[in-house]
């Protein structure tokens, strides 16, 4: 017997297998000084393993990956002082 995941949509809740799917996460871009890192938004094709990692965010398709990208860029203009965490 086959073994197969499904994953759920971060954006929409989808709930199917990975094929075609996205991994996104938020990570650190480091400025000249701590004080000046800033938050970036980071996208790649969807990767088995990678997609069992901490802060990665499952997308099904390039219209939740645009809304996802939207919601981030919205929190960033409202916080644009934000530095990465810490």
């Amino acid at each position: 017997m086959a073994y197969t995941e499904s994953y759920t949509c971060d954006v929409c809740g989808t709930n199917k297998e990975s094929e075609g799917w996205w991994l996104a996460w938020v990570d650190c871009f480091p400025g000249q000084r701590p004080e000046q890192d800033q938050p970036l938004i980071k996208l790649t094709r969807w990767q088995t393993y990678h997609a069992h990692s901490d802060g990665v965010k499952h997308l099904c398709g390039a219209r939740c990956a645009g809304t996802m990208m939207d919601r981030w860029m919205t929190e960033q203009h409202e916080d644009p002082d934000a530095h990465c965490a810490t």
